[in-house]
């Protein structure tokens, strides 16, 4: 039975349901509105390794060994992991998960690859092919900054656009039935590239992406903005929540009322100075394993839209003088679902 739904979403037919989360996450995130939701906060940069990379991949395999913890499994029952980071050949997943012994999936979608790694453990699990999915992201802010940007070491300056990219790891793990929330429907983004060079500016690099794809959602499931408690974009912060808002306007969708982004929700701008907000793979990945996940679990939401927002650019594509190209996927998580026919 195709499970397609319109051009570019697919709904689930069974109850996939996350059945535990785990975020752990820098000293810097551990100082900000979310500290109480993270359930691990590293005293330093370095979480007791040796280089940032090494503390990456340790802030991911932290995080997914406390959720499989927290979902009463064990190690020899996951079927797959699937994991993605910012890291050249995604050191910060293979490494950090060298030592569970799972069957891995390593996947890049940039700061998109927490939602994409749902999507794909969704697929995997209601087309019959696993039934206990492990999956996750991670970034580390140091690591980051000299793999994109200027070394820290040479003190420059951040632009007023500039986010800080998250360091920490968000993980989950997703099963074939429970009591939610679930994993409902899926929309797969496209890459969107209106010309953007500024590696500075990621926000308005990605909000056209995140428009694209919030369109192809509404459009394929028939559903309204309204229907979710909360709509939630990755790595947008200030600056591309603004552009989103209206560019989504002028598609005919408002979405003042329950849009927020999680490089908004992570910091607090004024006091920690972080400029237009968080970015990073572990951006949505932390923020969604505590906070938002928490209050699914604690009905105080019951739907969210979870839309991880990801810059597809590296240092020679912005070296050769290229512009950014994005991508946005949306994923559907309720902890009450209606009836299904």
């Amino acid at each position: 039975m195709l499970k397609k739904c319109g051009k570019r979403s697919v709904r689930f037919e069974n109850r996939l349901t996350i059945l535990a989360t785990a975020s752990v996450v820098g000293p810097k995130e551990g100082e900000g509105p979310l500290a109480a939701y993270f359930d691990r906060v590293a005293q330093d940069q370095l979480f007791d390794e040796d280089t940032w990379e090494k503390a990456e991949s340790k802030f991911l395999r932290t995080a997914m060994e406390t959720a499989i913890a927290k979902a009463g499994a064990r190690k020899e029952e996951i079927d797959y992991v699937i994991s993605g980071d910012l890291l050249n050949q995604s050191i910060g997943s293979t490494f950090g998960v060298r030592e569970l012994g799972i069957p891995f999936f390593g996947i890049f979608g940039a700061c998109s690859t927490f939602g994409e790694g749902m999507t794909l453990a969704a697929m995997l699990i209601d087309g019959g092919f696993g039934e206990k999915i492990l999956f996750g992201a991670s970034s580390h802010f140091c690591a980051a900054e000299r793999l994109f940007r200027l070394p820290l070491d040479m003190g420059a300056q951040t632009a007023p656009t500039s986010s800080r990219t998250v360091t920490g790891a968000g993980a989950g793990v997703l099963v074939m039935a429970g009591d939610g929330p679930y994993v409902t429907y899926a929309t797969t983004g496209k890459i969107v590239d209106l010309g953007v060079k500024d590696a500075s500016n990621m926000g308005a690099a990605m909000a056209p992406a995140a428009a694209d794809t919030l369109v192809s959602h509404f459009v394929d499931t028939g559903r309204e903005p309204g229907y979710y408690d909360v709509i939630a974009t990755g790595d947008l912060g200030y600056v591309g929540r603004d552009i989103l808002l209206k560019l989504m306007k002028e598609e005919g969708y408002d979405l003042t009322a329950n849009h927020t982004d999680c490089g908004i929700e992570i910091f607090d701008r004024e006091s920690q100075d972080t400029k237009a907000g968080g970015s990073g793979c572990a951006c949505s990945a932390a923020t969604f394993s505590g906070y938002f996940f928490n209050k699914l679990k604690n009905n105080q939401i019951g739907r969210i839209l979870l839309v991880p927002t990801g810059a597809l650019l590296s240092t020679t594509s912005t070296q050769q003088g290229e512009s950014i190209p994005c991508v946005a996927h949306a994923v559907a998580i309720e902890q009450r679902i209606e009836a299904r026919g």
